[in-house]
């Protein structure tokens, strides 16, 4: 299988590496999100917060190996007023499918700029990547509803999963048609929030986070055979301490006979640098362990994952650089030096020439670099005459933040990579490239 790989999961201004977008190269807008999978397609529903926290849009993304994916559009965008309006906060949108009534059900958090509202809004679609038209938006049994989730059982009935700050956190089944709330189902008097719900060999189990605000912690689960349960005591599943690698839940994804964490890493001073951490579960009895991958790469038609390979790291002051281009000092890169000033008017640019791969495949290349600027930098990656428009999101601190695009490599050691501008736009400064060895 293609060596297409997920990772950085321990650094911590990682970008999107599964979630690529193919059409221009942006950083993939979908916060929050949820996912479903149609035929043999995936699809990934999340937040736009390109203008921060403010609602823009909620977008769709598509693949259907889960590492490349493709923004289709977005199912609502902002109004001129009303709950979709400007300076209100949509967020954690979900969309299950209702066998029924044919429609696709699309839940969120719906309120003000303050958070004075805590409400639930309910869109409908035809299609799962199309356009949604907006139902509106309530209190669920009268009581507040801030971070959200929703499940769907084996015999189509659904739920709605609610963080209700008053009382705890709340499993309500829904309505047949799936656009209201028809009675409790289970409330845990715990501040959990960030629900998800996957069910695995007839259990139960329930994902969540600790209130910690845009903060990560120590996220946690608890097991149940139903679920107006009895439920288990909460527990972790990260390696404690680690504030589930710096992430916060935002989805549980079945996969082969596990499942795929999705979670959020959150940057609150500039919510579109935020990032994403998915890492596979792993399960021992009803016990949930997730450990830290640097790399791994998923096999979507075997529903298996292995760990992923080890890696070249040419460095850039190392490479082949002109047009401008020039060695900089930098304490956090590796080496202890970047390539700056790629692109630009003059077009600088760096090029790794006799970059090795061990078998002519489809690979993931990460581009370590730095951006000081607030919004994203982009550049043309060109890999063995095959060129990509990439995104590079802003880092912080001098540390390097990596940025990857998947390629098609050559055998043997005859494989260039080259990075630059067209546009007269400056890219970022270039500390090396991590190339996987097979």
């Amino acid at each position: 299988m293609p060596a297409l790989t997920y990772g950085d999961h321990g650094e911590r201004h990682a970008p999107d590496r599964p979630r690529r977008n193919m059409d221009g190269g942006a950083h993939v807008q979908a916060h929050g999100a949820g996912a479903i999978k149609v035929g043999s397609t995936y699809y990934i529903v999340g937040e736009d917060k390109t203008q921060g926290s403010a609602f823009q849009n909620v977008n769709c993304y598509s693949s259907t190996n889960l590492v490349e994916w493709t923004y289709v559009g977005a199912l609502l965008s902002q109004t001129s007023s009303g709950d979709l309006g400007p300076n209100r906060v949509v967020e954690r949108p979900k969309v299950i499918y209702n066998d029924s009534t044919k429609k696709y059900v699309l839940y969120m958090h719906i309120d003000s700029s303050n958070y004075g509202e805590a409400k639930v809004g309910v869109a409908t679609g035809d299609s799962v990547c199309g356009k949604y038209t907006y139902q509106g938006s309530f209190q669920p049994l009268g009581f507040q509803s801030r971070d959200l989730g929703l499940f769907k059982d084996d015999d189509g009935t659904a739920y709605l999963l609610t963080e209700d700050r008053a009382n705890g956190l709340r499993i309500d089944q829904l309505s047949a048609d799936y656009l209201s709330v028809s009675k409790s189902t289970y409330l845990w008097k715990d501040s959990i929030e960030a629900p998800a719900i996957l069910k695995r060999q007839g259990t139960y189990y329930m994902f969540g986070s600790k209130l910690t605000g845009w903060d990560p912690n120590d996220n946690v689960y608890s097991t149940a055979t139903s679920l107006s349960g009895p439920w288990s005591s909460w527990k972790t599943f990260a390696d404690s301490g680690s504030n589930t690698y710096s992430s916060q839940t935002n989805y549980i994804l079945p996969f082969g006979d596990g499942a795929i964490y999705m979670g959020d890493r959150w940057i609150s001073s500039n919510l579109m640098r935020s990032t994403y951490v998915w890492l596979p579960l792993s399960f021992s009895g009803t016990t949930v362990t997730m450990k830290n991958y640097v790399n791994w790469t998923p096999n979507v038609g075997a529903g298996t994952w292995a760990a992923g390979p080890s890696e070249t790291t040419p460095e850039a002051e190392a490479a082949t650089f002109a047009n401008g281009a020039k060695t900089l000092s930098c304490s956090g890169c590796s080496g202890g030096s970047s390539v700056g000033y790629i692109g630009g008017s003059s077009g600088g640019s760096v090029t790794f020439s006799g970059v090795s791969s061990s078998a002519a495949t489809k690979s993931s290349i990460r581009i370590k670099y730095l951006n000081g600027d607030s919004s994203q930098r982009f550049a043309t990656v060109t890999v063995n005459g095959a060129s990509q428009k990439l995104a590079f999101l802003p880092t912080a601190g001098g540390t390097p933040g990596s940025s990857v695009l998947n390629v098609d490599l050559k055998s043997g050691t005859t494989n260039t990579v080259s990075i630059s501008t067209t546009d007269g736009t400056w890219g970022p400064d270039i500390d090396r490239i991590m190339v996987p060895n097979n």
